[in-house]
């Protein structure tokens, strides 16, 4: 007695796979191929976030203070440690970072340098894109030989900028800086208080954002990064 089987055969004798099983088959590959298609759109965008800044989920949350639709800021045009005036539209296509402060400052202006100096680091190839100017609001002592050894000091490329009190006054008005000399001990002499934070143009020559005292040069590093790109 033969054994009998529920596989059905062609004519030739060889085994034939049911149309059912078939599609069935072909059914599941192509979920596969969406499910890692799917995957990988998915991964790829979630790293695109995270390397420009932002989060998975959510708005990008700065560390600086966002200016939301800033107007174009005036052109200037101040005396340079480059050896020449220079002006603010020079600087376009750059990110500008502003910071008003003076040489014979004791604490505040040396702190924001070396952060300055950390965001530069961090930001590796990308700080091609970045300038930092010190504009000096004690023009009476700075002068730009002696800006200018300051700030490079810090970095290489970052540049000092002042000028005379109306030139500066034009500046800090547009941007809300305050400054103003009083009297220090024998030892210092006078000294001037100024607003302590940065201001970041973006590559159009915009506002952008305002970072306060003591934002460290990681955090400077990641919202500058997502403005360049």
């Amino acid at each position: 007695m033969s054994a009998t089987t529920d596989t059905p055969e062609s004519e030739n004798g060889t085994l034939s796979i049911p149309t059912s099983a078939k599609k069935l088959t072909s059914g599941k590959l192509t979920l596969l191929a969406v499910v890692g298609l799917l995957f990988g759109l998915t991964a790829g965008w979630i790293l695109i976030r995270l390397n420009q800044g932002l989060p998975i989920i959510g708005p990008r949350q700065f560390h600086g203070l966002l200016i939301e639709s800033p107007p174009p800021l005036s052109d200037f045009t101040l005396g340079a440690t480059t050896g020449e005036s220079m002006s603010l539209r020079d600087f376009r296509g750059k990110v500008v970072l502003l910071y008003f402060g003076y040489t014979f400052c004791p604490d505040v202006c040396p702190a924001t340098m070396v952060e300055m100096k950390r965001m530069m680091s961090e930001l590796g190839r990308d700080a091609e894109d970045v300038q930092v100017i010190m504009i000096s609001v004690d023009p009476q002592r700075d002068t730009l030989d002696k800006l200018g050894e300051y700030v490079t000091r810090f970095h290489p490329s970052f540049i000092g900028m002042t000028g005379d009190e109306s030139e500066l006054l034009g500046i800090t008005t547009q941007l809300g800086i305050y400054y103003a000399k009083h009297e220090g001990t024998p030892a210092t002499g006078y000294l001037m208080d100024h607003t302590a934070s940065v201001s970041v143009m973006d590559q159009d020559g915009r506002l952008r954002l305002v970072f306060p005292f003591g934002t460290t040069g990681e955090d400077m590093a990641t919202d500058v990064r997502y403005l360049l790109h």
